[in-house]
């Protein structure tokens, strides 16, 4: 340990992204509440060097997002305790504690598949691990529901500058190629960017003919797409906190983990992009979004057909064939969906959740929630939190 009775930690952590900036306000959280550290911050972009003195320097702890072996190098000759935030292919022999890439791909995937859609792409840059983790696993989900998946490889970024309007040319012609309606899942939110503008390139309507989903969820970047960007959002506070947590137990002694501490993504964020009901029928469609749209409201199945011209034999037959549920489970599905979201972003007591989301009881919300979700809500919240 440093002199000081207080740990001395460097956190060297990007603060011009939001993930970055999500994993300082868990760290944050963390010395508010459970101990005082002194700590080292600056502004940093991702590919920022780490500071020379650090070969010199006595601290107690280190929280790095790595983006370079020579960082890496540097970071593991000071033998210093640290703990690795970035999903990486460097060599080194730091514990990991970060989003569940994997996870990400599987909830593009069902986001998609929920909706209708049957034509499936994704555009990719493998010059990461964790983005070729989003991208196997979205791939692998739409695979094993039957269905096939086009894939678009972006450039590396040392290209972007130079080859931007033949990419972007490259882009419209895989588009318009791609049978409709697709659902399409960028492995970041940048080229989420890229792809909606050459929707618009195209004349591609979006989310009807091509539904967009990015990945990291930064709202500068989401809202200022043109249709605003629906995308994955990170847990970043969580990770945070779980992470100087985990720092301060190493700090303290305790020997490191030998596997990844993993942390599930909080969900998606639904923006116009791929706000969408793929079915060929429109009055099935206009009963789904009517679904979406009120389910929380404490909906039964007898609103729907006031309000969509359908009878109930065909409603319940039709939209079975098309998603595989009835509009009961749907309406049910909905209501779960935005609970998730609430307990995982909120700390509303679960009295006021059921209320947002429709459900007249508590108890009886819990009870559908255990049996659809498989846990309680309170060990939900807990896993999330």
């Amino acid at each position: 340990m440093a002199k000081s009775s207080i740990p001395h930690v460097a956190l060297f952590i990007e603060t011009s992204r939001s993930h970055g900036r999500g994993l300082l306000n868990g760290i944050r959280q963390f010395i508010t509440e459970k101990e005082e550290w002194s700590v080292f911050v600056m502004t940093r972009s991702l590919d920022s060097q780490i500071p020379e003195w650090i070969s010199r320097w006595k601290g107690d702890g280190i929280l790095s997002r790595t983006t370079s072996q020579e960082m890496a190098d540097a970071i593991t000759a000071s033998g210093i305790p640290t703990i690795e935030l970035r999903s990486t292919k460097l060599q080194h022999s730091f514990p990991f504690l970060g989003i569940d890439n994997r996870a990400m791909g599987r909830m593009v995937a069902e986001h998609f598949l929920e909706r209708g859609i049957r034509h499936f792409g994704v555009y990719e840059i493998g010059i990461e691990v964790y983005f070729e983790q989003r991208r196997d696993n979205y791939v692998q989900t739409v695979k094993d529901a039957g269905y096939d998946v086009s894939v678009f490889s972006a450039p590396e970024d040392s290209e972007v500058p130079r080859e931007w309007e033949k990419h972007q040319e490259q882009m419209v012609k895989w588009v318009r190629g791609l049978p409709k309606p697709v659902g399409i899942m960028a492995c970041t939110d940048q080229l989420g960017f890229w792809l909606l503008d050459a929707c618009d390139r195209a004349g591609i309507s979006v989310p009807d003919e091509v539904a967009v989903v990015g990945v990291e969820n930064d709202d500068i970047l989401c809202m200022m797409a043109r249709p605003p960007l629906s995308s994955v959002a990170f847990n970043s506070t969580r990770i945070g906190y779980e992470a100087a947590a985990l720092l301060s137990r190493l700090m303290k002694g305790e020997p490191a983990p030998q596997e990844p501490f993993l942390i599930n993504p909080l969900g998606i964020v639904t923006r116009q992009s791929s706000d969408v009901v793929a079915v060929d029928d429109p009055e099935l469609a206009l009963a789904l979004r009517f679904i979406r749209e009120n389910a929380c409201k404490g909906i039964q199945v007898t609103d729907i057909l006031n309000a969509v011209p359908m009878s109930r034999t065909a409603l319940e037959r039709q939209m079975k064939a098309a998603i595989g549920r009835s509009p009961k489970g749907e309406i049910i599905r909905t209501q779960l969906e935005r609970a998730k979201e609430l307990l995982a972003s909120t700390d509303l007591s679960l009295s006021q959740i059921s209320q947002r989301i429709g459900f007249r009881h508590s108890q009886h919300f819990s009870t559908i929630f255990k049996e659809k979700i498989g846990e309680t809500p309170g060990a939900y919240r807990a896993k999330m939190h």
